[in-house]
């Protein structure tokens, strides 16, 4: 895992809107765009980011291509700042 590539994906609220849609089901990217009032490019290019940091992973069927939350790399992340944070109460 990369941190600095999960982190700069978590940096922006519209991926952050995005692994909370995911974290309810896989959703395609038809269904995750009808849900901002940005463009199809701009969503695809979130995909992008959430895919390369491994926070999500896709599925293609027939035409479609289904997007679903990879949690492991957000529980990595999680222990990261956990261990972090008790590093600075001591």
């Amino acid at each position: 895992m990369s941190l600095q590539r999960t982190l700069r994906a978590l940096a922006d609220p519209i991926r952050r809107d995005i692994l909370s849609m995911l974290r309810r089901g896989r959703l395609s990217a038809g269904e995750i765009c009808g849900n901002f009032d940005v463009t199809a490019a701009s969503i695809s290019r979130h995909l992008s980011v959430l895919k390369e940091a491994d926070l999500i992973r896709d599925k293609r069927e027939g035409k479609f291509i289904f997007y679903e939350l990879n949690a492991s790399v957000l529980e990595e992340a999680l222990i990261w700042i956990t261990e972090l944070k008790e590093g600075s109460s001591k």
